[in-house]
Formats: C-alpha cells, structure tokens, sequence
C-alpha cells in the first residue's frame, strides 16, 4: 500500500510507471544488478536497461563498477526535488505563452507560437490553401534570408502562389537576390518594391485578411501567428503607408 502510494507520487513528477517502479525498486535494493531489478519490478531486462538510461539521464540512477561487473544505484530522493524545481523553472518560462492567451479570449484573437523551419513551412502552405479570389497576400521580408533557408521549398512555394488569383505584393530588403526576384514579378503574379538600404531586416511577415505571421529568419526560427482583427489592420495600414512612399522603379 505504501509502495502504491510512492508510485503515484513518483508519476506525478513525470516519471513514467516503469521508471517509477524501477527507480523505488533500486531505492529499496540498494547496490543491485539488472536481474534483480527485473526480478522486483516483473519488468523484462532487455526493456530494464532503456528504463535505467531515461533514469540515468534524469540523475536518479548512476552507474558502479566493481570489478568487469556494472551495478546500479538510486541517487538520494533529494534529487526528485531538484527535478521538481525544474519542471517549475520551465513552467514558469511558458507561463507569458499561457497567459497572452488567456489574455485575450472573449476579443476573438488567437496567438500561436511554432519553433522550427518544418513548422514555419507547414504554417506558410496552409496561408495558400486559406487566401481566397481577389484577396491580399502582403509581404515584408529580407527575400535573400528567407530564400536561402530551403531554396527548393522557397521555389515551390512562389510557384504555387504564383498560380492563385490573388493581389501579392512585397517589401523586399535591397540584396542582389531580391533585384533578380524583381525582375521576374509578372511571372509570379506579384508586385515589389525594393526598401531603402538603410534597412536591416531579420523578421518575415505575411499579411492575410484575418491573419498575421511573423518568421524569425535567424536560429531558433520562430514563428508567430496572430489572428487578432485591431492588429492585422495596424499592420495593413503601416504596410500600405510604407508602399505608397516608395516610388515604383
């Protein structure tokens, strides 16, 4: 009974079930070997060994060895309180991502956070599959950047947009990329103006009618999605005031 009670404590941690009865078992052994573990838990010793690495990289079990032999030993319980106060640091980290949400409910606005270049394209295919006829598909972007961070994927993507009967406009940065780019916009369907040099750009953002996204063009490559009505069109109106100030080439 008290052993259940160990377990349910264990889990609530965020040990897994085998983990804690590995774990409380070799707490209870002492100095012990992978047979007797397997012998107290009824666990396999083949899955035994992955259970006592996730343990060990979790710094509850560490390794002895006493001769050719390697024998298993459970860290003091302290440790579990360690791993406590790092479930809690890291909570405490995501908290702002929770509470801008909650922030905002009730004023119809979503804000989502992805991290990677596989998200980041994930996110840019599904904005052709949502834009409709006739609608505005505004951009901001160092094209050079964002190009080169999967120049087949980029290619891809142009030419598909490139197919839809929609009003894509575009902001580059000044590079020699962005120049050739210019030069092919009718084949894409597509209007562009070169920003002065004096700017420096490390962000990618796409304006949709009901969506904002903002792409980090630098490691960990964030994105952000913002579907908020008041935002977008703040974004809408500083775009369309910087399109106007610069004179068509």
């Amino acid at each position: 009974m008290q052993n259940d009670k160990l377990l349910s404590i264990l889990k609530e941690i965020g040990l897994s079930e085998d983990e804690a009865n590995v774990y409380l078992s070799t707490l209870s052994l002492g100095v012990t070997s992978v047979l007797k573990i397997a012998r107290a838990t009824n666990i396999k010793r083949t899955t035994i060994y992955g259970i006592i690495d996730s343990l060990k990289e979790k710094g509850l079990i560490r390794i002895e060895l006493k001769g050719l032999k390697q024998f298993y030993v459970a860290e003091n319980p302290e440790r579990l309180e360690i791993m406590l106060e790092r479930r809690k640091n890291a909570f405490s980290k995501i908290l702002p991502e929770f509470q801008a949400l909650y922030n905002l409910k009730g004023v119809e606005s979503v804000i989502k956070y992805y991290t990677g270049i596989s998200a980041m394209q994930d996110i840019y295919r599904d904005t052709l599959k949502e834009i409709r006829p006739h609608e505005d598909y505004l951009v901001i972007t160092n094209q050079e950047k964002w190009y080169n961070l999967d120049p087949n994927f980029a290619l891809s993507y142009i030419e598909d947009r490139a197919k839809l009967p929609i009003k894509t406009r575009m902001l580059f940065q000044d590079s020699p990329l962005a120049r050739e780019h210019k030069k092919l916009e009718r084949n894409f369907n597509e209007e562009i103006k070169i920003l002065p040099t004096t700017n420096a750009l490390n962000v990618d953002t796409v304006l949709l009618p009901e969506k904002l996204i903002t792409l980090e063009l630098t490691p960990p490559y964030m994105t952000v999605v913002i579907e908020n009505k008041s935002i977008v069109s703040l974004h809408k109106e500083m775009f369309e005031i910087i399109w106007k100030s610069i004179s068509v080439e």
